[in-house]
């Protein structure tokens, strides 16, 4: 492919537009031509401010366009799956936001059609391209710890989501610790065959009453032995704690936390270090350019991509055996 790679954008939401100004910005090789969100005046607000020509109310004319050649589906849970199946037998190739589905039948659905097609299906599990982890993936994957032995993740918001999305999300796991299973999956390189998750509301009894949980801890083990675990909080007053630990037979591999600079004072009144970034759009500015020039180059030169569609299938998985090890009490085998 020489031209510009030609996309079409459903979903005018803030993840949307977040994708769209990395495209426009950063990415020379791909220009956004249209935009489809139900809310159609948000919509063409959105496509001014970002010199988009084309706007619509739903997704049929951009699946119907000859012209364009990739959809970011951008818009909620609910439409992914049924989006993905649209797309891909109109010939598109797809990027599409994390879940794919909050149920295993709908993904595996969509992804027949994906093969079927033969198009390209990339997920949004951006933090495979953060710098800090991907470094330590390609220590991982060179060898330098040897064998692995245990992998840890802490995640950790600053703040609780609003409760209308907590009701709608499909709970914590589905929503939050999805992309540490992802991590931890990616990091190891083996697939969880076994979750033991327990978890309470220990930041606000309306998450509660929403029927969610607001802090777990979750055990993992791998398929080649090596065990995992991850501790979630949906609140971290000192800001958006990401960190990484790595364990193997020849020492460890540690990812911190990045911050706006490294400037300590220490004045009479005793050392000051600066805030963690707030959230994750700064703690992951760099790796949303970097996924989006991934999925436009797997595109153009029609190779796999960095996250596929099995890759996005498997944290759901995960994440529906935590449910059920919560609920039972009791470790999960997938």
């Amino acid at each position: 492919m020489t031209t510009m790679t030609r996309l079409g954008v459903i979903g005018a939401g803030r993840i949307g537009q977040l994708h769209i100004s990395n495209i426009r910005r950063h990415v020379p090789d791909a220009s956004i031509v249209a935009l489809a969100d139900i809310a159609l005046d948000h919509a063409r607000t959105v496509a001014g401010r970002m010199d988009i020509p084309d706007v619509y109310p739903d997704a049929g004319a951009i699946l119907a366009d000859g012209e364009i050649d990739a959809v970011l589906i951008c818009s909620s849970t609910d439409t992914h799956a049924s989006l993905i199946e649209a797309a891909a037998r109109a010939g598109k190739h797809i990027f599409c936001e994390k879940p794919i589905a909050l149920n295993l039948a709908s993904i595996d659905r969509a992804l027949a059609v994906v093969e079927e097609a033969g198009v390209s299906l990339q997920i949004g599990f951006n933090r495979r391209f953060d710098p800090n982890f991907a470094e330590a993936k390609r220590l991982v994957d060179d060898g330098v710890l040897g064998d692995i032995h245990m992998v840890r993740v802490t995640s950790r918001d600053p703040e609780p989501p609003p409760l209308g999305y907590v009701a709608s999300s499909g709970g914590m796991f589905l929503d939050m610790t999805i992309h540490d299973f992802d991590m931890a999956r990616f990091i190891v390189g083996s697939e969880i065959e076994e979750v033991y998750a327990v978890g309470g509301v220990r930041i606000d009894p309306a998450i509660g009453e929403a029927g969610d949980i607001d802090t777990a801890l979750i055990t993992l083990r791998f398929a080649d032995g090596a065990l995992g675990s991850i501790d979630n909080s949906r609140q971290a007053v000192y800001g958006y704690d990401q960190r990484l630990e790595i364990f193997g037979e020849k020492g460890q591999i540690c990812v911190g936390n990045p911050k706006p600079h490294t400037a300590i004072r220490s004045l009479r009144e005793g050392d000051s270090a600066p805030p963690l970034l707030h959230f994750f759009l700064e703690r992951y500015a760099v790796s949303f350019v970097a996924e989006m020039a991934a999925f436009v180059g797997a595109v153009r030169s029609g190779s796999k991509p960095v996250v596929t569609g099995v890759d996005g299938r498997a944290p759901v998985a995960v994440a529906l055996a935590a449910k059920r090890s919560f609920d039972e009490g009791r470790p999960i085998r997938l």
